[in-house]
């Protein structure tokens, strides 16, 4: 288990490089500076000198491949730059974020293993039900309607018809701010569970030892304990850790829909006025949280199913 465990944690590095390389290119050779932005609204005429001036300060006009120097330079002492506008360190920026961003992300994946996995385990165990047949055609269009137009209706109904939740904000963090976003974002992953849960438990219903365990004399209650919750749970744990580690960067419209204040807005916010170290530094701390989730997920696969191991 310790050999599987450093092996995978040795496939994460040269991934957050090769990340991070096409960051900085992709954001190098995107048209638009900082400075140009800052006259985007057409009421000051830009001024070359001062944009020269700007892009001077910000190290904007030095060749590529020294800049590229100096970002990898930072990054080796973790060091993701400092805002162009705030001037504060980034890491500063995003650690102020992250707790808000976290917060939303655990709330909706909570959502969504509450509500979905009971919900495929109980259409898997009645198949051509109604609760079947309700619980897919749920899931169907939980997974096909668009996460901002929900969350508008939600807000339509709950905040402004019904008048018993607030429609957006941070507020004082308590659970009533957290709802809206919350279930707004659990969605579709509550969709997929409900899916993948449901499949996965018809699959090992039609196994031949699950045939056996009813051969012996084994109640329906202790074969879905013993031998379906835990053949399943592989698929379950899988689909939890890839959808856990991708909320955050689905994150970024539901936050700035409903006003948190995570890294998804800080990320809208900053590509609009083009502050580069802020977009690249978010975007890498994003893809890094779901190389260490979906690293979490193989170890914890694993140690569930020890032939993993030996692959």
């Amino acid at each position: 288990m310790l050999r599987f465990t450093l092996r995978r944690i040795l496939q994460v590095a040269p991934t957050v490089v090769v990340v991070a390389l096409l960051i900085f290119v992709i954001f190098s050779v995107v048209p638009g500076t900082f400075a140009v932005s800052l006259f985007a609204d057409g009421k000051r005429a830009a001024d070359p000198q001062l944009i020269a001036r700007l892009n001077e300060e910000f190290g904007l006009n030095k060749p590529l491949m020294e800049r590229f120097v100096t970002y990898v330079t930072d990054l080796a002492r973790f060091d993701l730059g400092t805002s162009f506008r705030t001037r504060q360190p980034v890491v500063d920026l995003i650690s102020d974020r992250m707790g808000a961003s976290l917060q939303l992300s655990v709330a909706a994946m909570v959502f969504a293993i509450v509500v979905g996995v009971p919900l495929g385990f109980l259409a898997a165990l009645r198949p051509g039900s109604i609760l079947d047949t309700t619980t897919m055609i749920g899931a169907i269009s939980g997974l096909s309607l668009p996460d901002f137009w929900f969350g508008l209706l939600l807000m339509y109904l709950f905040a402004l018809q019904l008048n018993w939740l607030p429609s957006f904000g941070y507020g004082d963090g308590s659970l009533r701010n957290l709802i809206l976003p919350a279930v707004t974002l659990g969605v579709a992953p509550l969709a997929l569970l409900a899916r993948t849960t449901r499949a996965g438990v018809l699959d090992v219903l039609n196994a031949d030892f699950i045939r056996t365990a009813h051969s012996k004399g084994m109640s329906e209650a202790k074969v879905v304990r013993w031998h379906v919750s835990r053949n399943a749970l592989v698929l379950i744990v899988t689909t939890v850790g890839l959808q856990f580690g991708s909320l955050i960067g689905q994150a970024v419209v539901i936050e700035k829909l409903f006003a948190w204040p995570g890294i998804g807005s800080l990320l809208v916010d900053s590509v609009a006025i083009r502050d580069i170290p802020v977009v690249q530094g978010t975007i890498l701390v994003i893809v890094l949280w779901f190389l260490i989730i979906n690293t979490a997920v193989d170890l914890v696969y694993a140690a569930i199913d020890p032939r993993i191991k030996q692959e």
